[in-house]
Order: structure tokens, then sequence, then C-alpha cells
């Protein structure tokens, strides 16, 4: 029996609507099938919570007086940028504070970055807003020195361009002989420990795998308010391989999205220092997955050990942009604690928060049976497996013409 969004969001206006977490649906399918699976539930929700680095922010700080065209602009000596109009600018969760060391005394800690200056933001706290200028006639003032704070900002909004990754590498470490920092964290040599970055059964693109209900437009829940889905995110490559469930086997898909940072919270976002690497923003995303068939009912149902990802050396092949795989895992196996790759034992932990991705289902799930949140009919879906659409690489050998 086929569904509409439009029939959902009735019984969701009416007190009516059936949701559960997609860590729920994999139960119900696995007990009762997916025709009765399809014909019982609505609405099924996903959530994730980890380091999402191609995040930040859009603030307008209001006119000065004298009006002053921002040129070059710090928050809390974290360059932003400012090349948009006299007060706007554009944080980015990667970028570092003016003074860091970096990485000159290896491992750098990285303490701090634009990740840090949204959560401060969003805790309330006060951020000191320092810029220069050149002067012009309209604009005369060329230096100010201050401080902000999120509520009495014009506008701030979160708007990221890659989030939500579907699918990402496992990580280990076979190709170097030391201990290498990366942003998939720590991973020591001979292949003493492994890494990975997704919630798995949760994670919001892997229960809609060929984005049926995912595209421009889309409700979600990001940062602890609601916000959109505003384009398909940088990186997206639909046209990975897949195995027998459609669920890709490699990093796929990405969304881009946007959201009122005013309403959000710091339980779900966070500044994050990875040693050796740089800054972050750890980001709160869920996504509602309307059960609109059978198919949906089948894919939302799918559970960790239906899923796999491919083990990748960080060592050497991922730096390098060489090398083939080490294998294939599930996530029921990476869960687990421990994988076997080559014969051979390796511990395995998590970079996202399977606890806080699991709290973030949850709240979606509290806010659309209480009527807070109706599903949003999607504008134009994201570029399918079938699309053609893939991330190239930069061609070094490709020469100008003309």
């Amino acid at each position: 029996m086929a569904k509409t969004i439009a029939e959902i969001n009735e019984k969701i206006r009416k007190g009516h609507v059936t949701v559960v977490t997609a860590e729920e649906m994999v139960g119900i399918v696995s007990r009762k099938g997916t025709a009765e699976a399809a014909r019982n539930v609505d609405v099924v929700t996903t959530g994730t919570f980890g380091a999402m680095c191609s995040s930040g922010a859009f603030l307008n700080f209001g006119h000065t007086q004298p009006r002053m065209k921002m040129q070059r602009i710090w928050l809390n000596n974290v360059p932003a940028y400012g090349g948009l109009a006299a007060v706007d600018c554009y944080i980015g969760a990667a970028e570092t504070a003016e003074d860091d060391p970096l990485n000159s005394v290896f491992p750098g800690p990285f303490r701090y970055g634009g990740g840090h200056v949204i959560e401060d933001l969003v805790a309330g706290r006060e951020v000191e807003l320092r810029a220069t200028a050149y002067g012009t006639d309209c604009y005369p003032r060329k230096e100010i020195r201050g401080y902000i704070t999120l509520q009495g900002l014009n506008e701030a909004v979160l708007v990221n361009p890659r989030n939500g990754y579907q699918n990402y590498n496992c990580a280990v470490n076979v190709g170097s002989e030391r201990t290498i920092y990366t942003y998939m964290g720590v991973l020591r040599p001979r292949m003493a420990n492994a890494n990975y970055a997704t919630a798995g059964q949760l994670s919001p693109l892997l229960k809609d795998p060929t984005y049926r209900t995912i595209g421009i437009g889309t409700r979600i829940f990001l940062g602890g308010t609601v916000g959109y889905v505003y384009w398909q995110g940088t990186q997206h490559s639909p046209g990975v391989p897949r195995n027998e469930h459609g669920v890709p086997r490699a990093p796929a898909g990405t969304i881009a999205v946007c959201g009122d940072l005013k309403q959000m919270s710091t339980d779900f976002i966070r500044g994050a220092s990875y040693r050796g690497y740089g800054t972050s923003l750890a980001v709160g995303l869920g996504i509602p997955i309307p059960i609109l068939d059978e198919d949906l009912a089948r894919t939302t149902g799918l559970g960790d050990k239906d899923i796999v990802t491919k083990v990748v050396d960080y060592g050497r092949d991922y730096p390098q942009g060489e090398g083939e795989p080490l294998g294939e895992v599930t996530y029921q196996e990476l869960k687990s604690g421990k994988i076997t790759v080559n014969g051979r034992e390796v511990p395995t932990a998590p970079l996202t928060s399977y606890k806080k991705s699991r709290e973030i289902a949850e709240l979606l799930k509290s806010w659309i049976k209480k009527g807070d949140f109706l599903l949003s009919e999607v504008v134009q879906p994201l570029s399918g497996p079938d699309s053609g659409y893939k991330f190239h690489g930069i061609d070094l050998n490709q020469k100008d013409e003309g």
C-alpha cells in the first residue's frame, strides 16, 4: 500500500502517526517483514553525531558608527572570511586560531578554531570581534574591536556545504612505521587499531540509500533545531559500488544543510580538536524517512549486518591517493570492538557517538509524535546512483587552452 507525504502529515496533525527510530525499524522488519512494516509504520527517524569538517556559519554583525566595510575579520583570533559585504562574514569550522603553532611542534594540539567559535556563540558566550578595513567614502571606519554575542547579531545561519557522509572508510595504519595523526583520529603502526566514523543502522543517508525522499527542501534535525537540505553536498559521489541491498560500499552521497544558529544547542553543536590534524565541528543531524512503500520499509530496516564499508590504509595509500582497500567489514563487526583484516584481529573504535545518534533519532521521533515537526516534499532529489554524478579530483596534468 503506497502512502504520500501529505497523508502522513495529516496523520501527524491528528496525532495518529506511527513513528519509530531506525534502530527500532530493524527489529520490526526482522520480526514482521517489509509488507507489514510498510503498512504499520509511517516515519522512521535517523541520527548521527560526529565531526563534520565542511561546516561553518554566515554571520551579520550590523553596521558600526561610523560605517565600516570589514575587510579582514577575526573572531576570538580565528580568521573569518569577509569578502561578502560590509558587515557579513563566514567562519569555517576547520579554520585555526591566528597564533596557533599548528604542527610546528608535532603533533599540534589545535586547541581552538572555527568550530569552537561557533560553539561559544551557541553557548551564549561573548566572542571578541576584531576587524580592519581600507576605508571608503561610504564606509570610512578602518578598525574595530569589541565583543559580540549570538543573540546580538542580526543573522547567524549555520551553512554546511558537506555533512552526513553516506558511509565512510574504516581507517588503519599499515604503510607507516610511526603513529600517525589524521582526521580519522590517531592510528598506530602495524594495524594496531582501526577507527570508523558512521552510525551504521542509524545513519541518515544509509536508510534511504538512493535518496528517494532526501533532496533540496528536506526538513531535518540540525544542531538541536529544524534545518533544511539546500543542495547535494560537495564531494557527493553516489555512483560508487553498492552491495546486494543497494547500500554503498564506500563513501558516497553527502548533503549541504542550513539552519538558524540562534536556535541551536551545544548538546548537538560542539567544537572539536584532532591532535596533529586540526579543528572541526561536531554536528548533530537527523532525517525523518517517510515510509511511502515497501521498498522504503526494506531499506530503513537494514541493520548493521547488512551495511559494509572498506578498510583503507591511512599510513600510505590514502595520503598518496593510491592502492586498493584492504578488505570490507560490516558495521556489526566494527561495533563488536574488533575486525579481522588480512587474517589479523584489529581492535576498533568509533569517531561517531552512537549514544548521541540514538538521542537525536529519539528526539526527532518525539517532535513528530507531538505534531511539532511536519515532513516536507522534496523540491529536487539528490543525484542518485544512476545519474553518473561522481566526485573528481584535481587533474594536475591538464593544460590550459586558449
